[in-house]
């Protein structure tokens, strides 16, 4: 199996690179303050953030750039077989770097440049032309959508009591007050009553309440569009602050009941029962994919061709009817 080396990129400017080499290759090989280099021994895999600028990708690799070339000769070809020269939403530079810009899930693909220089003998002055290949593979990423799923638990005096479904209307009513000017809110909310045995304590009967603290609450696209480029950064900042506040309501529960209330309540909060898990989700065309995309195992990458994703799930799903051509499919 070939080597191939992942370089995460999510630039709108000059910054560094992370190459993440899965064989052999020393990511020094790879990269420069913002260029990837190539290699003619494998592909080099870059995974830009979608509206950013990718990092340069260099026609040739970092010994070739410290060597001397003579008459060099640059020749990029995108994704769909035709020469990048002229094209607006790029940056070639004469030296042969390529930058795409503003890239967008479209613009993923194959990248090849091909390098031709001359190569004089010493002696006779003879000329001979030399060529080589450098592949990249560029895929689009998002950062994930995030969600956090709660449990909690209350005691109450029996599993039929009518008060327990009150308290749980009244109880999901608090927390949409508490998250609602982040533009969050309470999904997916259920209540069950159990009978659970403590050892040296008897049977008691407890409500286990679960919901989902979601960022997409009536509202949150006119948020993102105000930083339509980091949308996903700027819902997960809310999503988090939603849970942590929705933690901090349960922690004062538990000083309340210790410190404050002379009369314990009917239905009231069992003591550390609030736990917490991130659920990720990806925008409809993109999906994860921790095996063909391990170096960037916790992006959202681009579908590729033969896959779509028409939801919020995290896969890209296989299209039976091989229909799909492009990155990004949203249908089969």
């Amino acid at each position: 199996m070939a080597a191939v080396a992942a370089v995460m990129a999510g630039w709108g400017g000059p910054s560094g690179a992370r190459a993440v080499p899965m064989q052999e290759q020393n990511s020094i090989d790879l990269i420069e303050e913002n260029y990837v280099f190539g290699s003619i021994k494998h592909e080099v895999t870059v995974y830009v953030k979608v509206f950013t600028n990718s990092p340069f990708l260099v026609c040739m690799d970092l010994a070739r750039s410290h060597e001397e070339l003579i008459d060099p000769k640059y020749s990029w070809v995108g994704p769909d077989g035709k020469s990048l020269k002229g094209q607006k939403y790029v940056n070639l530079t004469e030296t042969g770097k390529l930058m795409v810009m503003g890239f967008k899930e479209s613009m993923s693909g194959a990248y090849t440049c091909t390098l031709s220089h001359k190569i004089i003998e010493t002696t006779t002055q003879e000329e001979r032309e030399m060529s080589e290949a450098y592949h990249f593979m560029v895929y689009a990423y998002r950062e994930a959508d995030h969600a956090y799923r709660v449990l909690v638990r209350f005691t109450t005096r029996e599993c039929k009591l009518t008060a327990n479904d009150l308290f749980f209307e009244e109880l999901k009513k608090i927390l949409n007050n508490i998250i609602s000017d982040l533009r969050c809110h309470i999904v997916e909310p259920s209540c069950k009553c159990h009978s659970v045995r403590l050892p040296d304590q008897g049977l008691r009967h407890e409500l286990f309440v679960r919901f989902q603290v979601s960022p997409f609450a009536p509202g949150w696209k006119e948020v993102c569009h105000q930083v339509p480029y980091d949308c996903e950064d700027a819902t997960n900042m809310r999503v988090r602050e939603a849970r942590d506040r929705i933690g901090e309501f349960f922690h004062k529960q538990t000083y309340a009941l210790k410190h404050q209330l002379r009369i314990i309540p009917t239905i009231h909060y069992v003591d550390s029962s609030f736990s917490v898990i991130r659920i990720d989700s990806c925008q409809p065309g993109f999906g994860k994919n921790d095996i063909t995309h391990r170096n960037c195992a916790s992006c959202c990458v681009v579908c590729s061709p033969g896959t779509y994703s028409p939801n919020n799930e995290v896969t890209c799903q296989i299209c039976p009817k091989s229909q799909v051509k492009v990155y990004g499919a949203t249908s089969c």
